[in-house]
This record gives structure tokens, sequence and C-alpha cells, in this order.
């Protein structure tokens, strides 16, 4: 009776205490999706940071072993500070070690060892064991100066196991009412200007439903960031809780990351934060992120040994895998686009390579020929000069061979000169040979080319003193373009007759009669 009647007066007198204690009124905060953007950010960067963060507070719980054996007279203290650091770090060595804290203390202090034991419990998936435990702990007989960790620890192990089975209501509303106990008989415990007494206190209205005056509470506290830097992520995570109540996804999500981010530089393995982050990533579709926080929790809860987040964590992964699997898919599928693209790309440049190279050998022969052009014409000119200096030789002497005989009256004799045909045979024959020579020195292989146009029973066959015959010279002519007969003649010395006797015989041993012509004239040159 005495046990009711005291719980009935300590409800009673923490109802009273908050209610006349002052509303927290805190600025408003505009939230964003650019806030929560760079909040993400400084998550993002912390996360990449995270081994450094852990290894310094498993440095800080190894100076503590260090410390304990060194001081075995304050053994009970460093205990102490050694389940605080391995809380939410790694919980069975946090539950290891209040083992031993209850076997080597007094009865008050193995009391407070074997309720943080309990409170861990829950976490590590024995949450039978914890209630169980607890319920056979007398609160009357709980010393005053343990009320508070009786009802931390109490608190602490009812939020664990409250909504770990939201299908079964009654379980819940139990777990619920056990809750609601714990934090009215912590309150009255708390000193009125602590920090743990307002959050507290925000937690109280946040148990009410009373979101407003809870929200004012822990905007109130995330201000001070000096004094309240241990509760900072469990205000952050509750302020997000408020934000997803209020259908202010930003807001949700900014508060989360703060959270989380929170609890990545404190060294912290047991994080509710980052896992609910991670499903929210995946609601909006950005799956890098979703798989990332979901993946290091999930890690972290192993670390940690908390089975209850594992639980939690896992329930997600294969959605955020299957996902992931999908976008790498997509990824792999644009890369082929891209590699069939390049493919193709290549293709057109070996295409092009070829051209141009192929462009590139007309130009060559296209070159070879002009200089084999300039060549000919080189040698034309040469040859040109050759027989106009020739000639203007022969016209010299023969002046002079006309003077002397006008000059002593041997009219006759200069008279039987020009009209025997002589000097002209003489004149033809020395053209002749400038011509074959000149000629034979542009087309070398003429003899040879105009034999491959007739047939074997009528090849040209030249004597020995010999470099070009008539026919042969009528033929040169031709592929020179000089294809009319009375110029053929006049330059050769010939009657017109005998230049057509000899063209027609031509055609008549041409393998090709009808296109001999045609042919000598595509004979090539040098």
């Amino acid at each position: 009776m005495k046990t009711t009647v005291e719980k009935i007066l300590r409800a009673i007198l923490a109802l009273i205490v908050l209610s006349v204690m002052p509303e927290a009124v805190a600025a408003p905060i505009k939230i964003g999706r650019a806030e929560t953007e760079q909040a993400l950010k400084r998550l993002d960067d912390s996360l990449a940071a995270r081994s450094a963060f852990i290894a310094r507070r498993q440095a800080g719980i190894d100076s503590l072993k260090s410390e304990l054996r060194r001081k075995p007279s304050d053994s009970i203290a460093i205990i102490h500070r050694i389940i605080d650091s391995y809380s939410s770090f790694n919980n069975d060595s946090a539950m290891y070690y209040a083992e031993i804290g209850s076997r080597i203390a007094d009865a008050d202090q193995a009391l407070l060892f074997n309720l943080r034991h309990t409170a861990l419990m829950p976490l590590a998936g024995f949450y039978e064991s914890a209630l169980h435990d607890f319920a056979q702990i007398d609160s009357a007989g709980v010393p005053e100066r343990c009320k508070a960790d009786y009802y931390e620890a109490g608190r602490q192990m009812y939020s664990f196991v409250y909504g770990l089975f939201p299908s079964y209501r009654q379980f819940n509303d139990s777990m619920g009412r056990g809750l609601m106990t714990m934090q009215t008989g912590l309150l009255a415990q708390l000193p009125d200007t602590s920090v743990a007494k307002k959050f507290a206190i925000g937690e109280y209205y946040m148990m009410r439903g009373d979101y407003g005056k809870a929200k004012a509470y822990f905007l109130e506290l995330m201000n001070d960031r000096i004094e309240t830097e241990p509760y900072r992520a469990r205000i952050a995570h509750h302020l997000a809780t408020i934000a997803r109540r209020e259908g202010n996804d930003d807001e949700y999500i900014y508060y989360l990351a703060i959270s989380a981010q929170a609890d990545v530089t404190s060294g912290t393995l047991e994080v509710k934060s980052l896992q609910e982050l991670g499903g929210m990533m995946f609601e909006r579709g950005d799956v890098d992120r979703a798989y990332n926080y979901l993946s290091i929790a999930l890690e972290n809860a192993v670390e940690c040994g908390a089975s209850m987040r594992m639980v939690e964590s896992a329930r997600a992964l294969p959605l955020i895998e299957q996902a992931h699997s999908g976008q790498i898919g997509s990824w792999r599928r644009m890369i082929y686009v891209i590699i069939a693209i390049m493919v193709l790309m290549l293709v057109g440049m070996a295409t092009l390579l070829v051209l141009l190279r192929r462009e590139m050998n007309r130009m060559s022969e296209l070159q070879q020929n002009l200089r084999s052009a300039n060549k000919v014409k080189e040698v034309y000119i040469s040859q040109f000069m050759s027989l106009c200096s020739i000639y203007m030789d022969k016209l010299n002497s023969f002046c002079k061979i006309v003077n002397r005989k006008l000059a002593v009256g041997k009219v006759d004799d200069l008279y039987k000169l020009t009209n025997s045909g002589k000097f002209v045979e003489e004149q033809s024959k020395e053209f002749y040979a400038v011509f074959d020579n000149a000629f034979l020195h542009i087309y070398p292989d003429f003899v040879a080319q105009v034999n491959a146009l007739l047939r074997p029973d009528a090849q040209i066959v030249l004597k020995d003193d010999e470099q070009l015959n008539t026919e042969l010279r009528i033929l040169a002519f031709v592929r020179l373009g000089i294809q009319d007969s009375p110029r053929i003649a006049q330059v050769l010395n010939y009657s017109l007759n005998t230049i057509y006797s000899y063209r027609n015989r031509l055609k008549n041993k041409a393998i090709n009669r009808d296109s001999f012509e045609q042919d000598v004239m595509n004979l090539s040159s040098l």
C-alpha cells in the first residue's frame, strides 16, 4: 500500500513541476532543400572519416582499461566510465563490464550495475530477460540516491522494447505505460536547472503527444551547443520524429542528418538516425546514399552487437540492394551504349583514315604526274631550243653558200644545189635524228608500246642504226596530237599519199583497227 501511495505522490509531484515550469520559446527555423542538402553533405564528409572517430573512441576505452589496472582502488568509478564509453559502441562489452562491476561492488553499487545491465539487454535482443529482471527489483527498496538511475534504466529499457512489435497492440500499450511511469519518476529525481531535466521534459511532452511544447524545449536545447552536446544526437532525432509527424520531409531529413552526424563524430555505433535516414533517402530516390547509409548502419550494428538494430537495418537492405542493382544495370546498359558509340566512331575514323590514305596516294600520283609533266615540258623546251639552234646554224650556212655562189656568178651551181633535192634530203636526215632522239627521250618505251598494239606477225623491227623508222615517226606525230596528214607529210617531207598509205597499213597491222590511233594517243610517257 505504501509503494502505491508513493508512486502516486511522485507522479503528482512531477506533473506539478511540469505545470509550473515556463514553456520554452525557440526562434523559428526555416529549413528547405538547400539546408537539407548541406546537412547531408556534412554527414557524408563525417562518414568518410568515421574510422578516425571510431579509433579515437577506442583509444579512450583503452586508456580507461589501463587506468583500471593502475588504480584498483578506484575500480568502481572507472568501470562505470568504461560502461559509459562502451554504451552504443560495443553492447556486449558494456554488459560484460556491468556484470564485473556487480560482482565486486557493494549492495548499492551492485544494484546500479545490475540496472545498467538490464537497460542494455533489450538492445542485444534479450528483452524478455530484461523485463523479467527489472520486475524483480523492488522499487520501494531502491535507495534514494539510486532512484534517478533506477528510473533512467527503466526508461531506457522500455524505450528499446516499446514499438518493437507494432502488430501486438496490447504489448505495446503495456510497454508505453511502463515507459511513461519511468519518465515521470525520472523527472521527479532530476535537478530543476539541469540539461537532463529539460531534455526529460521534452521527452515527456512527446510521450503525451504534445509535439509543439516538445519541439520548443528541444529547439532551445539545440541552441546551447556546449551544455547539450552529449544529448545532441537524441535531441535532433526527437526533432526529426516531430517533423515526420508534421509531414515536413525536409525538416525530417535535416534533423536526422544532424543526429546521425553527431553519432558518427562521437564514435557511436548504435545509430538509429542513420538507419532511418537511409530509408528516407530510398523513398526520395537517392539510392546511392540510401545504400551507403544502411550499409554503414548495419555494419555498425554488427560491430556494436545491437541485434535489434541489425534486424531493423536488414529489413530495408534487400529493397535497397535491388534498387542499387537496378541502378548498376542502368549504368551497365549506358556503358554498353557508350562502347557501341565508341566502336562506331572508331569504325568511322578507320574508314576516314582509309579514304584519307587513298586520297593521299591519289594526290601523290598526281604530284608524280605533275613532276613527269614538268620534266616532259622541260625536255620539249630543251629539244625545241636545240632544233631551233640547229636550223639557225643551217640557215646561216645556206645563206653563206648562196652569197658566195652569187658573188662569183655561179648561179647554175646554186640552181643545181637547190633543184637536186640532195640538200633537203640531208636536212631531213638531220631533222629525223634530232626528232627521234627528242621523242624517245620523252617516250623511251614507245616502240615496245606500239608493238603491243600490233599483231604478233606484224611487229615493227628496227635496223641497228635506226631509232625510229617512217611508220614509227608518223605514229609519234599522232601521239603528239598531230593527226592532220598534210601537216605530217609537210614536216616529214613526204607526199600526202605516202602518209595515207603508211597510216592505213599500220591500222591493218593493229590488233584493234578501229581504235588503233586512239590507243596510240593513250600511250604513256616517262
